[in-house]
Order: structure tokens, then sequence, then C-alpha cells
């Protein structure tokens, strides 16, 4: 079956007896385009970051990091990355964002810069714009450290990102994606005009960088104690598709990786579930996050974790 096709949307809907609805997104986008901004390129030899591993203990049956740490907005948002394969630097900064909240209860909330990270780390973590490695961000930084930056047009913190949202899903007020994949920006080490804090001292860092083993439990409880994750997972065609409920692959070839954020879990009509942070705007899926099935590694999801603790 083809990639946003009705056809695949019929035989989600009446045929597969799928946990999920599917329904009409990127209409009008060219199938390359979409498929270029899942930008998780693999590494052949790993990212050789060391694994760490976790005490199980009871853990509970639904969490939500919006509700467990209810002062901490960035775990509340979606951005979008617009017409670039970031989605590799985007889940890696919304996660340290949420993460610097965290480690201070909730007395620094920062937006990390996308920017920085996507233009600045341009050889040990991929190409840019054409695709990346969630690994290497978080090692990037550990070392090297990331400045703020809010989204597109918003002036907030020292590198905002600088490529335009675009209407992915639907006939909004958006600007129309294209079929090419924006130029990587420049790394520019100074702040935007009118912010008084120079890009040096405007720098925040990790203090470790890792994967967490592929366990859900343990998963969870990473989750639990220091707050949402990075991962990535493979989309399939019927993925595209996707408006609500609980995702399980059913139909269609595979497209490509895809980098996101992890933020919590549940179980709805006995079936266990992620909630995922997507990074293609507000009115994809449900508000910009989507739910997918946990436990059995589905789509790769639980084999590709990666994380780390916030220097403070």
């Amino acid at each position: 079956m083809q990639p946003l096709s009705n056809e695949i949307i019929y035989h989600v809907n009446n045929i597969a007896n799928s946990t999920w609805k599917a329904g009409k997104n990127f209409e009008g986008r060219d199938l390359a385009g979409v498929i270029r901004m899942m930008g998780v390129l693999e590494q052949p030899n790993g990212n050789g970051l060391p694994y760490i591993k976790h005490e199980i203990s009871d853990l509970p049956d639904n969490f939500d990091s919006r509700d467990n740490w209810s002062n901490c907005p960035t775990i509340k948002e979606v951005r979008d990355q617009g017409d670039c394969g970031s989605c590799w630097a985007f889940g890696a900064v919304e996660t340290m964002s949420d993460r610097i909240c965290i480690a201070s209860k909730g007395k620094i909330n920062v937006h990390i810069s996308a920017e920085d990270l996507l233009s600045c780390c341009s050889f040990i973590c991929g190409m840019g714009c054409n695709g990346g490695f969630p690994g290497s961000a978080w090692e990037y930084f550990k070392i090297n450290g990331l400045v703020s930056g809010g989204q597109y047009g918003s002036h907030s913190g020292c590198r905002p990102y600088s490529i335009k949202p675009c209407e992915h899903h639907s006939n909004g007020t958006r600007q129309p994606c294209s079929s090419s994949i924006e130029p990587t920006p420049s790394c520019v080490q100074h702040c935007e005009s009118g912010y008084d804090i120079t890009y040096t001292k405007d720098k925040h860092y990790g203090a470790s960088a890792y994967n967490v083993e592929m366990n859900e439990a343990a998963i969870r409880k990473e989750i639990s104690e220091r707050g949402p994750v990075e991962a990535a997972f493979s989309v399939y065609a019927d993925f595209l598709s996707y408006k609500s409920g609980v995702y399980q692959h059913v139909t269609g070839s595979f497209l490509g990786g895809h980098a996101i954020k992890i933020i919590g879990w549940g179980i709805e009509d006995s079936v266990p579930y992620w909630i995922v942070a997507n990074s293609w705007n507000s009115d994809w899926g449900e508000n910009g996050f989507f739910r997918i099935l946990r436990g059995s590694n589905h789509c790769g999801i639980e084999g590709g974790v990666t994380a780390g603790e916030i220097r403070m």
C-alpha cells in the first residue's frame, strides 16, 4: 500500500481491527519531502555511549511527566522542525530542556537551542538538516554545551530556530512545506541582537550521556526518576496517517528512522503504550503527541533510548 493513500486509511480503520485511527495528513505534500524529515542516521559501530542500568522497583501503571512535573512547562510543549531532517536534534534539546527544569526543581526554565545543536555539532553529530545521530547530540551537550533558543520567530533565548514552521499535515495558516530540505544553518557562535548574555555564558551542559538498556521497565524507571528521554524508532508508511489511539504498525513499508521524546506511559483497553512528543507541530496526532505500543520494542522504540544527567 502506498504511503499517504486512502487505501492505508481504509485498511487501518475498517479491516485491521487496530488500536488507532488513521486519516488524511500531509495533503499535497511530496512524499520525498516527508521522508526527509526522518533524520535519524544509523551509526555503523553504535554511538559509543555507556549503558545505564536500573534496579527495577514497583512502578505505576500510568505516568505522565506533564503531570508529575507540572511546574516544568517545556514538557507540555510541541516544537516544529520545519523543512529539515532535524528530529535527532529536536528530540535531544526538548529532553535536555525538560531535564534542566526537573533537576533544578522548577527553578530553571529554558529552551535549549535546536539551532545551536543542529548547526554547530556538524561533524560528530552527522549532517545537520540531512540527518544526525541522537547519541552524539548528548555527548556534544556534555562536552561543548548548548545555548538557549526558542522556536522560529520567538526571539527567545540566545539562538532561536531560524527555519520557518510549515504546514505538515493540514490546510492551515502556516506556509506550505516544500519538497526539499532547508540548508543547515551556519554555526554562529554569538547570540541574536538584543539578548544581553554572551554566547559562552549562556551555555548549559550535561553531566553525563548514556544509553538506557533495552528494557521496558528500565526505561520507565529512568523517566520516573530523571524525566523524559530521547528515543528513535522505525517509521512505516501507515504511521504518516496517524490521527489518534495507540499506534501499532499495520501495513506499509519502512520509510526511515525518526527521533522523538518519550514522556510517560499508560494502559488503554489492556494495551500498554508510551506517551510520545513529536516535532511536527501541535496540529498533528493527539495535539502534537502520539501513543505507541509499549513492551515489545515495537518499531524499535525501546532499542534506541538516550539521555543524560544535567550539570547544575
